[in-house]
């Protein structure tokens, strides 16, 4: 039987491959938005207003920022060691797609990609001239130099398809990436950052498992992301095969208002295996990027189904501006 043997979860955000001297570029974005935290939304304004007693802006200093960028590359370095040393045959990857291949025409909420191949390419300078600001900067953290096509899974996609049917997932199932509102089919930054940061490149086959969590109305709850993590790791554990397996979560934890307290509680969770409160996790407060825990929600529910034991490579939130807007970043792995 197929054995997995290793899990990673691993945020992705834009400032993980900008220069910290130019994490301004994002936060001029963050300016003109209306910001979720807490279970409210804020304008940028009021949110500055709302968080004035927590002396942020001793934690966005160049000196400040500069050591976390650093932290934040030391714990990507280390899952990339990781990775090389567990030597897993294939992989299966939580991730998210933020209207790269989807949009409002079509918005599953559980999608499987079950073909043969997984394409990705560089960003063409007209094409990066239409990014938000602070984006075009980071793009390359997860594309490659040149165009390239990856392996996909199909025969485990039709084993997790088969499994997440029979219990009662309705996922939506493509055997090609559509070309999405920018008229690209490539593969999602979710995934890139993946095989650019962590695999460096040398890609092994893998399936690509897309969870809505950012866009209303039909983003799958909590526990419902936890439970398709399940299914997925027992679909893996009964495959007649002896390859073995890695599973990772892509992206979070929160942003683009950085929730310290709920981070951690979302860890401590993770790390003591506590379906229950990661099950009960609010749909008030999972949304924007912070929604993309929903990733990290279905590789603990797949972990939970093995005996690897789980640990956190770091945790470090990572402000750019002083609302306190930015992406705290967390690192961690199941061996």
């Amino acid at each position: 039987m197929a054995q997995l043997v290793l899990g990673i979860g691993t945020s992705h955000g834009p400032l993980l491959s900008t220069p910290p001297d130019m994490w301004h570029l994002r936060a001029q974005w963050d300016r003109a938005q209306m910001h979720p935290y807490q279970g409210r939304l804020y304008s940028y304004d009021e949110l500055c207003a709302a968080r004035s007693g927590e002396n942020l802006a001793v934690q966005i200093t160049p000196e400040e920022r500069r050591r976390r960028y650093d932290a934040c590359q030391g714990a990507i370095a280390r899952l990339a060691q990781i990775w090389a040393a567990a030597k897993p045959d294939v992989a299966v990857i939580f991730g998210n797609d933020q209207m790269e291949i989807f949009g409002n025409a079509l918005l599953p909420a559980f999608f499987v990609y079950a073909g043969e191949t997984i394409e990705n390419g560089p960003a063409s300078a007209e094409q990066k001239a239409k990014m938000d600001p602070g984006v075009a900067v980071a793009v390359d953290g997860h594309k490659p130099k040149q165009r390239v096509v990856y392996p996909g899974l199909p025969e485990l996609a039709r084993r997790l398809i088969d499994a997440l049917m029979a219990e009662e997932f309705d996922v939506a199932v493509s055997t090609k990436l559509p070309a999405g509102p920018r008229g690209s089919a490539d593969i999602p930054h979710a995934f890139g950052f993946i095989y650019e940061r962590i695999m460096k490149g040398k890609v092994v086959p893998n399936v690509p498992l897309f969870t809505n969590t950012f866009y209303p109305p039909n983003q799958p709850s909590a526990k419902r992301c936890l439970r398709f993590g399940e299914t997925v790791a027992k679909a893996i554990a009964a495959w007649d095969t002896d390859l073995r397996v890695a599973v990772f979560g892509s992206g979070g934890l929160s942003h683009f208002a950085v929730n310290e307290s709920f981070d951690r509680q979302v860890l401590a969770a993770i790390k003591a295996n506590d379906m229950a409160t990661l099950g009960a996790l609010p749909h008030a407060i999972l949304q924007e990027g912070t929604s993309e825990v929903k990733n990290w929600l279905g590789l603990a529910g797949a972990m939970a189904q093995t005996t690897l034991a789980p640990t956190l490579i770091d945790y470090v939130p990572c402000y750019r501006s002083e609302a306190g807007t930015g992406n705290a970043m967390a690192f961690m792995s199941w061996q």
